[in-house]
Parts: structure tokens; sequence; C-alpha cells
């Protein structure tokens, strides 16, 4: 279940372990985000007019869980062209955990030169974890899931979000069934405007401005 956070507070927490770019781990059973739930059709139904209200590719929008992280709803939106993001906040640490969903991809050459969170130009280290990517750089780790025509990326900072917090966060990424999708997008339906009150406009007679002058006015 989706929990809805008020504010989207600072980070804090422990350190972690950097490891080197394409070391392997035999045998390791990383994340995979499309194992971690069925797939909606994106292209049809709440969710696809939910996103495209917002400027989202419906198949870019993913949802993902952790032991005492709610999601801070205001974090939601569109991530460069229609890509998604979104930011769930633990309730006794405030630390934040990033769900990103972009157009592109990931591999051995090109992990490297992709900077983890918006830090460019910060030295990035990968290290395969399974089907996922463990990236390190700039003070903030991620797990890197490439899917098909895009890639799922959980990330937070280091001295936050322990690496096995994370992990798990990253093999729970899935595409939203309908009650995710209600929870996690916005409606895509206006919201109702309230009539503006005048107070110029008498409560009786034909409505008329009342352009009475005082004594003295």
């Amino acid at each position: 279940m989706i929990r809805h956070a008020r504010v989207l507070p600072v980070l804090v927490l422990a350190p972690l372990l950097l490891a080197a770019c394409g070391s392997e781990k035999a045998g390791a059973s990383g994340p995979s985000a499309s194992a971690a739930g069925p797939a909606a059709a994106p292209g049809t139904g709440e969710l696809a007019s939910r996103a495209q209200a917002m400027g989202v590719a419906p198949e870019l929008v993913y949802v993902t869980e952790a032991p005492g992280f709610t999601l801070a709803q205001q974090s939601v939106g569109v991530l460069g062209d229609d890509g998604f993001s979104a930011t769930w906040v633990d309730g006794e640490t405030n630390a934040l955990l990033r769900l990103a969903v972009d157009r592109g991809t990931i591999t051995a050459a090109t992990c490297p030169e992709q900077p983890v969170g918006d830090m460019s130009g910060e030295h990035t280290t990968c290290e395969r974890d399974g089907s996922a990517w463990y990236r390190t750089g700039a003070g903030r780790h991620e797990y890197a899931l490439p899917e098909e025509g895009h890639v799922v990326r959980v990330s937070a900072e280091t001295d936050a979000v322990p690496r096995d917090v994370l992990r798990a966060a990253a093999r729970a990424a899935h595409r939203p069934d309908a009650a995710e999708t209600d929870a996690l997008l916005p409606s895509a339906e206006p919201a109702p405007s309230t009539p503006v009150e005048r107070g110029d406009l008498p409560p009786f007679g034909d409505g008329a401005p009342d352009n009475h002058v005082d004594v003295g006015g």
C-alpha cells in the first residue's frame, strides 16, 4: 500500500562500500523491475490518461516500496522529456528514496559515463549485480535496471539509505496496478473551480455592484 507523506525533508544516515567498475558477482540474483510485478497495459485506461495529463509516457510509470518509506505526493512528476520520477520518505530518519525512469539504456561501456543522480561531471563507479548495475558517485548510490527502451533507477544518498534497502526497493519496482495508479498519479480531471466572492455585490436586489460612498468619502 502506498502511503502519502506531507513533507519532503532532508537526508541523514550510514556509509557504504564502493566497488570497482565492471566487477561481476557470479551467480548473484540482482534486482529486476519486470519480475517484481505484472506489467500494466501502458496505452489505455486510467494510467494512460493520468500519465499523459502530466506529460509522462505511460510506459515509463513505475512504483516501488520499502519498509518505513511513504510516497511524497508532491514529488511525483515528469523527468526530462516524458520520463517519470517520484520520491519516498522514511518517516523516522527523513531519508529519501528516489525512483526515476527515463528512456535510454545502460551497458558496461556507458555506465561510468552516466552520472548518479543529477551531479554531472562526478566520477561514477559501476558494479554488476545480477541483471542490474549498482552505481556510486557524488555521495549517492543507485541501482539501475535496464528495461526495453528505458532504464529504471532507484537512488539515495549513501549515508542515508543502506545498500540492502536500496536493492530491495529496486527489486520491488514494478508497473502500478489500478489502486497504485490512483494513489500515485494525480487525477487527469481538472479540479473544480471555486467562484470568487466579490465584496461589492449586495446580497439582495439584482446583484449590481454596490458603489455607495460614505459621508466624507
